[in-house]
C-alpha cells in the first residue's frame, strides 16, 4: 500500500509540473531574468540562506538520524512549490512563474551541490547519492516541463484551461495521497516524540522569515517568496524522501508539510491586517475621521 502512495505521489508531480510548463510562456520564464536583482534575491533566499540556517540548525541540534535525515531533505529541497496559482493571489504573475520555472531548473543542479556538502559536514547522515539525486531531479521535473512548455503553442486555446484543470486535479491527488501515508505511518511521528516536530515547525518559522526579508519592497513579492521559502519544493523532498529506506522519512517531509501549511496560514493572515486597516482608513471619508 506504502509503494502505490508513493507511486501516486510521483505520478501527481509529474502532471503537476506538465501543468506548471503548459500554463507558462517564454515572457514567464524571462520575467526574473530580466530583473537580475530580484533574481538574485530570490535564488540566494531559496537556495543559499535558508538551506544554510536549516543545516546549522540540523548541526547543533540533538536529532535522531531519521529526523536529521528529513530535515537535510527538507533543507535541500529549494524551488518555489507545485501551485503557483495560489501564489498568484500573492505577487505579479510574472514574477510568480518565472519564479517556479527558474527555480525548478535550478533544482537540478543545485540539489546535488547541497548533497554534496551534506556529505562533509554531516557525513552519511543524507543518505541520497547526489548523482542519482540529479537524474532522478531532471527525469520528475525538466523532461516535464519542457513537454508542458513545448506543447502549449500547439493549443493555444486549450492550454490555461488544461493547466489549470491538471493543477487542480494533481493537487487532490498528491494531498490525499500524501494524507493516507501521513495515517498510515503517524505512529512514527508520534513516536519520534514533540521534539522533532517542534523542530519542523521551527524551520517554517525560519525559511518564512528569510523569504520575507530578501523578498524586495513589493508587498506581494515579499509573501510569495516567504510562502515559497517555507514550503520548499515538497515534490523534490517527497522523491528524495522516497529513495531513503523505510517511511519515516517520509512521513517526517509530510508532517512539514502540514506545519508549512499552518505557520504560512498564519503569516498571510498577519500580513493582510495591515492592509485591511489601510484599505478602511482610506474609505473613510475625510469629516468623517477622528483626530
Amino acid at each position: 500500500m506504502t509503494e502505490s502512495l508513493l507511486l501516486a505521489v510521483k505520478l501527481s508531480v509529474l502532471a503537476l509540473i506538465f501543468a506548471i510548463g503548459l500554463g507558462s510562456s517564454a515572457a514567464d520564464l524571462a520575467y526574473l531574468w530580466r530583473r537580475p536583482r530580484q533574481l538574485a534575491r530570490s535564488l540566494l533566499a531559496m537556495y543559499v540562506a535558508v538551506p544554510a540556517v536549516i543545516l546549522l540548525l540540523a548541526k547543533v541540534l540533538p536529532m535522531s538520524p531519521a529526523v536529521r535525515t528529513a530535515v537535510l531533505v527538507l533543507a535541500i529541497s529549494a524551488g518555489a512549490p507545485l501551485l503557483p496559482k495560489k501564489l498568484m493571489k500573492l505577487g505579479r504573475e510574472g514574477y510568480v512563474f518565472s519564479l517556479v520555472v527558474t527555480s525548478s531548473l535550478l533544482a537540478i543542479v543545485a540539489v546535488p551541490l547541497w548533497v554534496e556538502v551534506l556529505g562533509e559536514v554531516f557525513g552519511r547522515d543524507s543518505s541520497v547519492d547526489p548523482g542519482a539525486l540529479a537524474r532522478l531531479i531532471a527525469k520528475a521535473f525538466l523532461v516535464p516541463l519542457l513537454l508542458g512548455m513545448l506543447l502549449r503553442p500547439l493549443l493555444p486555446a486549450a492550454a490555461e484551461r488544461l493547466s489549470e484543470g491538471m493543477l487542480a486535479f494533481g493537487g487532490v491527488v498528491l494531498s490525499l495521497a500524501g494524507l493516507a501515508l501521513l495515517a498510515m505511518h503517524g505512529r512514527l511521528l508520534v513516536a519520534s516524540g514533540l521534539g522533532p516536530l517542534l523542530a519542523l515547525l521551527g524551520m517554517t518559522v525560519v525559511a518564512l522569515a528569510v523569504g520575507h526579508l530578501f523578498g524586495g519592497p513589493d508587498p506581494g513579492d515579499r509573501a510569495a517568496l516567504a510562502v515559497s521559502c517555507a514550503s520548499r519544493h515538497v515534490g523534490i523532498a517527497l522523491l528524495a524522501a522516497s529513495s531513503v529506506p523505510g517511511p519515516r522519512t517520509a512521513a517526517l517531509v509530510l508532517a512539514y508539510v502540514l506545519a508549512s501549511v499552518v505557520v504560512s496560514a498564519v503569516y498571510l493572515r498577519l500580513r493582510a491586517r495591515p492592509a485591511r486597516k489601510d484599505a478602511a482608513r482610506d474609505a473613510t471619508p475625510p469629516g468623517d475621521q477622528t483626530i
